[in-house]
């Protein structure tokens, strides 16, 4: 990957890119009025642009830009603010004060609706194999104004970390966490125009008995998973599944 700025720059921007290529290891190259097409056709590698506001990756066999945005958060805590049913938040028992470490953070959707749910008193982590979408998604959660301080207070909670979820896993102390979450990429196919981008960027972690094993003794209370009403999963990992009806995605306990 290489990273360079938005076509029209400045020395801040210029600043951004070059402290971004440094923290992920990659080269930083100079706009030069080039199109990120070009880029991507000289270089042959993904381009992660530093713009203005935001970060936007260019994937040489991605059809659209990745960049961060809240996603279905924004309307999700809309509703929970009028004390309406979310079956996450059912699903994960999480309220005011709670800890709850997510996984497979990707756009960070379930982590925002998780963290206004917890609120100050509560902690929310997010675990990303990528570190690129990893440090999109953390600079994203820190800058983002949706114009509602509910919405903004529960992004800039959240705690992301860079990683795969068993290595961090193995990190944590027993029963420190009220509640570990897993939203892996559905093997069936669901069309949302939400993740397109994330779906060619994202690594794909093998499930494992182990991971599943470290997941029960660092959750408190319980292991959540969320998959497709496919997936094999839920009885392959024994999870409690949560069927949902008009839902292409149930959830799946493991209560401990």
């Amino acid at each position: 990957m290489i990273v360079t700025t938005a076509g029209r720059t400045n020395e801040v921007m210029k600043q951004q890119a070059k402290d971004a290529a440094y923290l992920l290891g990659c080269k930083y190259v100079d706009r030069n009025k080039k199109t990120v097409r070009s880029l991507l056709s000289f270089y042959k590698e993904d381009v992660l642009v530093a713009g203005k506001e935001r970060y936007e990756l260019f994937a040489v066999n991605g059809e659209e830009p990745f960049f961060f945005h809240p996603s279905s958060a924004m309307f999700r805590v809309k509703r929970l603010q009028k004390k309406e049913y979310d079956p996450f938040i059912e699903a994960c028992n999480l309220s005011a004060g709670k800890s709850f470490l997510d996984c497979t953070l990707g756009l960070a959707s379930d982590s925002i609706v998780a963290s206004y749910a917890v609120g100050d008193s509560g902690t929310v982590e997010g675990l990303e194999a990528s570190p690129v979408i990893a440090f999109i998604v953390k600079k994203g959660l820190s800058s983002w104004q949706a114009d509602e301080e509910d919405i903004d207070r529960a992004m800039r909670r959240i705690k992301v970390t860079a990683g795969h979820a068993l290595d961090e896993l193995k990190k944590r102390q027993d029963d420190s966490v009220d509640c570990i979450y897993f939203d892996p990429m559905f093997e069936e196919q669901i069309d949302s125009d939400g993740i397109k981008p994330l779906k060619s960027l994202a690594v794909y972690e093998e499930w494992t008995s182990a991971m599943i094993k470290e997941a029960r003794r660092v959750a408190k209370e319980r292991v959540v998973l969320k998959d497709h009403y496919k997936s094999s999963r839920f009885e392959d990992f024994n999870f409690k599944r949560i069927d949902r009806k008009t839902a292409k995605f149930h959830y799946g306990i493991i209560e401990l």
